[in-house]
């Protein structure tokens, strides 16, 4: 895969119109919200302001969490731009309007967040789906939640949970049982197991040349691996090298960086035998990092940093099982570092006995 192209790729293939991923998470979005549900079937939507008003500052994010299962309720949190924030700042008094009439304060909350009570939630949802004006004031700048895709990603929501023609749904109510809604599923369970303590070596120029067509061998159409396709366009800049960190007495891990972006790099990480003599498996060739049996991905989706990937992958014993992935919502200029974490899979990992 082409390297301009490979950061970008990897931060909205979580987000595009729709996506069923492999774990089962459901990502979809339609102009300025989204919902992303777990593997668990709990689901966040989030709603922004109208992209052009990041200009002016008046920028805000409001997040609906919602488990699944029969008669739960909606949790409606609220976040303003703080991009350029003083911390020193104390956080501002925020006030809910909807149609020029003010419901009252929002709670506080930790981290310059904010929670709606169940009247104000409710409130919000109805006017978002029916384009009402919501509006947050108090911060620097009003903060106008824009309608615009709100009732496509609620009705989503309430498809993926088995909430349509429900008292509880969100858009298409009806008289359905509220025991006919999809109950939640459990969190897979991954026993952790410890890895050896050896340190990583270099391979030599030999393994190199040995092991590296068994490497290829593994990469696909969705999958790509640049310096080591094409090693001699990138022999002046180095960063070439293959490295190998034994995992157990009979397994080990394979590394090499596989292509860098304007602010993006990622690795590529490959568990075979010992000896290097069996097939490679492939376990992510956009990884950030490797760290006592966990292998971690964290990517940006700009250069900003307002909007991020990212994936962990935890050693079994045999085998590298992702553990988690989400993203961080749209690239809205709200905070460094992303505004939400919407996970697609979520696990319950256990500490190595």
């Amino acid at each position: 895969m082409n390297n301009s192209y490979k950061a970008a790729f990897v931060m909205m293939a979580t987000l595009s119109t729709p996506v069923l991923a492999d774990n089962n998470g459901i990502s979809f979005n339609h102009k300025d919200w989204e919902v992303v549900c777990d593997n668990t079937l709990t689901c966040r939507a989030a709603g922004y302001s109208k992209e052009e008003e990041v200009a002016d500052g008046s920028v805000g994010s409001v997040l609906l969490t919602r488990k699944a299962g029969a008669d739960t309720p909606v949790t409606v949190d609220v976040v303003l731009a703080e991009m350029d924030a003083d911390e020193t700042v104390a956080q501002p008094a925020l006030t809910l309007w909807i149609d020029g009439k003010t419901l009252g304060g929002v709670e506080a909350q930790d981290s310059d967040t904010w929670r709606l009570s169940d009247a104000q939630a409710t409130a919000l949802i109805n006017a978002a789906k029916l384009s009402g004006k919501v509006e947050f004031k108090g911060g620097a700048q009003p903060f106008i939640l824009s309608g615009d895709g709100a009732t496509a990603v609620m009705l989503k929501m309430d498809d993926v949970q088995g909430r349509v023609g429900t008292p509880g749904a969100l858009i298409k109510k009806g008289d359905k049982p509220e025991s006919s809604v999809t109950a939640p599923v459990a969190a897979p369970v991954i026993q952790a197991v410890k890895v050896s303590a050896t340190p990583e070596r270099t391979l030599t120029e030999a393994e190199v040349a040995s092991l590296t067509p068994k490497l290829l061998a593994t990469l696909s159409n969705d999958s790509g691996c640049d310096r080591l396709q094409t090693p001699n366009e990138y022999a002046d800049e180095g960063d070439s090298d293959i490295t190998l960190t034994p995992l157990n007495d009979t397994q080990v891990l394979i590394s090499t960086l596989c292509w860098r972006a304007a602010y993006n790099e990622g690795y590529g990480f490959w568990v075979t035998d010992s000896k290097m003599q069996g097939t490679p498996v492939l376990i992510t060739d956009s990884a950030s990092d490797y760290s006592d049996g966990m292998i971690s991905q964290g990517q940006r989706g700009r250069g900003i940093g307002d909007c991020w990937s990212s994936s962990e992958w935890v050693w079994e014993g045999k085998t590298f099982v992702q553990s988690s992935q989400s993203t961080t919502g749209m690239c809205r200029a709200i905070r460094a570092g992303g505004t939400w974490d919407l996970p697609s899979l979520v696990t319950q990992v256990k500490e190595p006995k």
